[in-house]
């Protein structure tokens, strides 16, 4: 047997390897995550029916986004840092909840002033989520398997992303955007019911390699100002030997999560579709993001992180490339194409730096994963708050080739990844 033949086999071991109860983790935190994505992007499509409702451009709509957005990822490491210190089941089952009256408080206000407020809360509670999540599963799951079941996860989760743009283009086109919010919340309240069967992990989980691995942050690093505490350690982390995956995480998030953000907004105007069939046609990205993490583990142990990470980006450049040719040709057939690389692109990108980042302070697993958030998730706020600009001031063309030079950018400097 070759090394090839040796090296694919153990990738499928550990893909095997999960057991019922650690699958069971997996699952009910992805629907979490899937949740929290799909509070954000089921808004894409229905921007226009929003704008309208609120007597405003659907342009201006777009502060929707980034409301949510930027203290989604802003506080991600917070989030992070205080589910080390207090345990990262007791935090998610608050900021599930919170998640959960946010959404709800977005379907009852009357005015985009009051909705932007309302998304800012919401975004707060659902910050970290998705990287005390996966610090979770790191607890969970031995290094082995963590890209494995951090692709699942992230799987999961941007599947939702995905098929919350149809379901949420359907709602608002037979009962309204105000009830598509309020969905979404009742979503969010099965997610807490869920969280509520699970156990924190005890100090003493045993990684991979047989020694004991601390859930929560050690006494000595919780030594002085929490605040400055904080500062140091997440600045340490951002700027250490894995600076490198931060950046990449923040151009990510501006690139992909910027790009997918407009789509809804462009299918309308561009292509002349409903919401409804906007948001059928964005499902395809959270099909690719399914596929996507269901066969990360296998990519990773063929072509290594750094690797995967490259394929992702590739598959973002021929997303903008086919929103061009949508562009031009005012078809929303390549739009579909470029949904389904995007979706599969994102996922190859995204569950890989977090992979890479775990190692960068072993004892403060949840506040490396928050950065990867933080830097994805402002990267989308700000992203989503340039790209309109950008569109206001050349139009779709314009967006879509300074998202492809940057995709290429982004690829150039993914080259210096190791591990």
């Amino acid at each position: 047997m070759d090394m090839d033949d040796k090296t694919d086999g153990a990738s499928r071991h550990a893909a095997a390897g999960l057991t019922p109860a650690q699958l069971r983790v997996v699952a009910t935190l992805g629907f979490c995550g899937l949740v929290s994505a799909a509070d954000n992007w089921f808004v894409s499509p229905a921007l226009p029916a929003i704008a309208q409702t609120l007597s405003v451009a659907p342009v201006a709509a777009t502060v929707i986004l980034t409301a949510y957005m930027l203290p989604y990822g802003t506080l991600q490491p917070v989030c992070g840092s205080i589910a080390d210190r207090i345990g990262r089941l007791r935090l998610l089952r608050i900021i599930v909840l919170g998640l959960c009256a946010g959404t709800f408080l977005c379907a009852v206000v009357p005015s985009l002033p009051l909705l932007v407020v309302a998304r800012i809360v919401t975004g707060c509670f659902a910050a970290g989520i998705i990287a005390v999540s996966q610090a979770f599963v790191s607890d969970v799951v031995a290094p082995e398997q963590r890209g494995g079941a951090v692709g699942i996860l992230m799987g999961i989760t941007f599947t939702g992303q995905g098929l919350s743009a149809g379901l949420g283009g359907i709602l608002t086109d037979v009962v309204g955007w105000r009830a598509a919010f309020a969905t979404f919340g009742v979503l969010a309240a099965l997610a807490w019911l869920g969280l509520l069967g699970l156990r924190e992990p005890s100090r003493s989980d045993v990684s991979g390699d047989g020694s004991a691995r601390p859930s929560v942050v050690s006494g000595s690093v919780r030594a002085g100002n929490p605040v400055a505490v904080f500062l140091r350690s997440a600045i340490r982390i951002f700027l250490g030997t894995r600076r490198t995956v931060y950046l990449l995480a923040c151009s990510t998030g501006l690139l992909f999560l910027g790009v997918y953000g407009l789509m809804g907004t462009f299918l309308n105007q561009v292509c002349g579709l409903t919401s409804t069939q906007a948001g059928l046609v964005m499902m395809f990205y959270g099909v690719c993001c399914l596929f996507g993490g269901s066969v990360a583990g296998k990519l990773g142990a063929r072509r290594g992180i750094g690797g995967v990470i490259r394929i992702g980006e590739l598959s973002g450049v021929l997303a903008v490339c086919a929103l061009m040719v949508s562009t031009l040709s005012g078809l929303w057939v390549p739009a579909l194409a470029a949904a389904a690389c995007l979706g599969f692109g994102y996922i190859s990108v995204q569950p890989s730096l977090v992979t890479l980042s775990m190692d960068a302070d072993p004892s403060q697993v949840g506040l490396c994963t928050g950065l990867i958030g933080f830097g994805v998730f402002a990267g989308g706020g700000v992203g989503s708050a340039l790209g309109g600009a950008v569109l206001t001031a050349g139009g779709y063309l314009a967006l879509w080739a300074v998202a492809a030079v940057g995709l290429l950018l982004q690829f150039a400097a993914s080259a210096r990844l190791r591990g």
